[in-house]
């Protein structure tokens, strides 16, 4: 019997890296995960990584054929193979694709985590038969995957579609990236944290989120409050929501997408953060695009997403070399 074909996906992240074999259907047949340590280099996580994906592979060789790897990773630049000075990670910049060539001759590719889940939801989720789209990671901070003509959008150096370092208010807040201003320190899950603060000590509004500390508040609990209807977490989702479709409103205006596929903690605010979106999307749009573009949430599922993006990525690579 012929063997089903499988990748391997990786997500590598600040606190735990996690792997999985997925079939072209997107059927995650296995997943595990193991500490980044992002303390040390990048030399044993791989060499502990590709130890635990062998011997959970023998569980499954007799079945599935391992046809190549793919692995979603920050500041991960797709065209050199390579990750630059990640944020949570101690590794300066490393060669991941030669590092990958020491433990197998798999195919394989790398990209950031915003773009590894745009091609997730082309390829599994959805953005299923579109070729125009962007998708928008709403955690930490602000990620954006833009798939143009079917392809991917890396530019000229590999980092092209930077939405949440477009600047909102010039000498506005200030962006771990080392500048002020940037969307994601408004359209985040940290954004809208900040957000809440500011009205906590701008206003009057009542609230019970003025028993929080900075520390303690989540976007969690902030979605809560303002399904229980507390005015000043309505505020700010409203505000939050008010910046986020102001700027789409630009991203739409350059690429002209169809559909824009919020993805992330703070979109699992459901119609809290895609009403309003759409509202201040809409009014900020050119006439010509007014009524065209939709705001859809992903259809990844949210505790496999990650896998599921990166192993689209190298499904994606092989498709176009017909392997």
């Amino acid at each position: 019997m012929e063997k089903t074909k499988v990748t391997i996906g990786v997500d590598i992240g600040g606190t735990n890296t996690v792997f999985g074999f997925v079939d072209k259907n997107g059927k995650i047949i296995y997943s595990s995960s193991i500490p980044t340590h992002s303390d040390k280099d990048a030399n044993q996580l791989f060499e502990r990584l590709f130890n635990e994906i062998n011997t959970s592979y023998k569980k499954f060789e007799n079945e599935y054929k391992l046809v190549g790897i793919g692995i979603g990773a920050p500041n991960a630049n797709y065209y050199k193979g390579t990750v630059e000075m990640p944020p949570n990670l101690n590794w300066g910049m490393v060669n991941v694709l030669e590092l990958i060539k020491r433990y197998t001759p798999l195919p394989s590719a790398i990209t950031n985590d915003a773009n590894a889940a745009a091609i997730g939801e082309m390829i599994f989720g959805a953005a299923k038969g579109m070729k125009n789209f962007i998708v928008i990671t709403l955690g930490t901070g602000l990620g954006s995957g833009i798939i143009v003509n079917g392809d991917l959008v890396y530019g000229n150096d590999g980092f092209a579609g930077e939405i949440g370092h477009t600047i909102v208010f010039p000498n506005g807040r200030e962006c771990g990236c080392g500048r002020k201003g940037c969307l994601e320190t408004y359209a985040s899950a940290t954004g809208i944290r900040r957000t809440v603060f500011e009205l906590i000590s701008s206003t009057n509004i009542q609230s019970k989120l003025r028993e929080k500390s900075f520390e303690e508040l989540t976007s969690k609990e902030i979605a809560d409050a303002a399904n229980a209807g507390d005015k000043l977490a309505l505020a700010a989702f409203d505000y939050t929501a008010k910046i986020l479709g102001m700027k789409l409103a630009d991203s739409v205006a350059y690429l002209s997408p169809e559909a824009i596929i919020l993805f992330g903690g703070l979109a699992l605010a459901g119609d809290l953060i895609f009403e309003p979106t759409k509202k201040y999307l809409e009014e900020n749009l050119l006439n010509i695009f007014k009524n065209k573009v939709k705001i859809l949430p992903s259809a990844l599922p949210g505790a496999e997403a990650a896998v599921l993006g990166s192993s689209a990525l190298i499904w994606n690579e092989l498709a176009k070399k017909n392997l």
